[in-house]
């Protein structure tokens, strides 16, 4: 199981190095082929293509200007061929909850959705108030 936890954090960092990077060749290698693909931006509706979550990264990637994006407490939860890693995403002094869900295909964990949604607290905010990160339920 360890192995398997190691491979899907590895998963999850290769999307964000391909992101602050600008990699759209690696985000189109790490997108699942075979399996539904979805994506929900901040602010955007609901992409649920693979095509469409490909521009959708294009744009963004292409459009933005220096990317600076760190993911921090990624916590992966493992179900049979699926993972979800949920973790924050420090972006620009902004802090997003994020959920990346993988499912294991052709021997690699493949991305099958990204969504990413600003918090009603920020991280900073919340350790001033000493809310503790055990305080988070998955539900």
């Amino acid at each position: 199981m360890r192995d398997i936890i190691r491979a899907v954090l590895a998963a999850n960092s290769e999307f964000y190095r391909a992101f602050c990077e600008r990699d759209i060749g690696a985000l189109e290698d790490l997108l699942a082929v075979r399996s539904p693909v979805a994506c929900i931006h901040p602010g955007w509706d609901i992409l649920a293509d693979r095509e469409e979550v490909l521009n959708s990264w294009r744009q963004i990637l292409t459009h933005q200007q220096d990317v600076a994006i760190e993911c921090r407490d990624a916590t992966p939860y493992v179900f049979d061929d699926v993972a979800i890693v949920l973790c924050h995403e420090h972006l620009g002094g902004h802090v997003l909850a994020a959920t990346n869900m993988f499912r294991h295909e052709d021997g690699e964990w493949r991305m099958i959705h990204h969504q990413a949604s600003p918090m009603a607290v920020s991280m900073e905010d919340a350790e001033e108030q000493e809310i503790a990160p055990s305080t988070r339920r998955l539900h």
